[in-house]
């Protein structure tokens, strides 16, 4: 492929490997390194003029820097004649703040919509057009005035759920709250089976406080889906809410595991068969920790949307398929 440079951030090398080496490429040549007064500094090793510049960073570990980074490498290249950059954000940072909260007792009139401000960076940076992967909220999308293709991971859960779970079937898709029940009832259509969906009152952020089951799960494989969790307050009280309601087992399938603070201490004193997540975090060091976590690659589905945006092809073929 001429004319394409792929370069990495910090936050994720193996999964940019993974790209580079399913397109047949070799990475760019990058250095980021920090100042002792812990500025961010990038150096981009290798002629970027008039390359189709791609650059894969995602919102986890350190998101601040590594946003931060992402930043500078878009605007290092933009200045050094690329073409065009896209930034590719497996894990999108900050989508979790789309919007002010409803009016009522938690509203906050003056909380931050600080995933606009995230996009109006990267725009500013100089980023043509942004890669990522299951959005929190898809709205997000029209927060940028650049083309975005939020990319599914759906396909891919699909086909490990075809493949791991024998009573699949019979199974029960269960959305841990009402906002994800447009993504789980797109997959209980496409296998044909029921959902159900759990109603939780928060009463604080990362605080989870009363759950009603809606539907039924009774002697039935329970597979909760969500698009990610974080502290897994919400998806270890949706496993025990499910046992509780007759369920035989109960699988949880999540785009983006973020798995910070006491993740990992819930999940293995909760009654999971597994957790299953995808790579656009890493999750070496927390499987090491945790043997119920298993892992989907989506690298190909990247590495695709990445072929078929630099030979100028629809990408929207990767929103029911998983690339062979």
């Amino acid at each position: 492929m001429p004319n394409i440079k792929i370069f990495s951030g910090s936050s994720h090398q193996d999964l940019s490997q993974k790209i580079t080496d399913r397109l047949g490429l070799e990475l760019g040549k990058v250095v980021t390194k920090k100042f002792s007064n812990q500025e961010t500094c990038v150096e981009i090793g290798e002629s970027v003029r008039g390359e189709d510049v791609y650059i894969v960073q995602s919102g986890c570990g350190e998101i601040n820097d590594n946003l931060m980074e992402l930043l500078i490498m878009i605007n290092a290249c933009k200045i050094a004649s690329a073409s065009r950059v896209t930034a590719v954000i497996p894990c999108f940072p900050y989508a979790r703040q789309d919007k002010k909260d409803k009016v009522g007792a938690d509203s906050n009139s003056r909380a931050p919509i600080s995933a606009k401000l995230v996009a109006n960076m990267l725009s500013v940076a100089g980023a043509d057009h942004i890669i990522t992967m299951d959005l929190h909220a898809s709205q997000i999308q029209g927060f940028f005035d650049i083309p975005v293709d939020n990319l599914y991971a759906e396909p891919a859960v699909l086909k490990w759920i075809r493949e791991n779970i024998a009573d699949w079937k019979t199974c029960c898709i269960v959305s841990p709250d009402a906002g994800g029940a447009k993504r789980v009832t797109s997959i209980a259509d496409r296998l044909n089976v029921d959902f159900a969906l759990i109603h939780k009152e928060r009463k604080k952020a990362n605080e989870v406080d009363r759950m009603v089951l809606v539907g039924d799960v009774k002697d039935r494989v329970a597979i909760l889906v969500d698009d990610m969790a974080d502290t897994c307050g919400t998806i270890c009280h949706a496993a025990d809410k499910l046992l509780s309601a007759g369920a035989t087992k109960v699988y949880a399938i999540l785009t983006h595991g973020i798995f910070s603070g006491p993740a990992i201490s819930r999940i293995n004193h909760a009654c999971f068969e597994a957790v299953v997540v995808t790579n656009t975090i890493p999750q070496e060091d927390k499987m090491k920790h945790c043997p119920k976590i298993q892992v989907i690659d989506i690298s190909m589905i990247l590495a695709e949307a990445i072929r078929r945006t630099h030979n100028g092809e629809s990408v929207s073929y990767l929103f029911s398929h998983v690339p062979l």
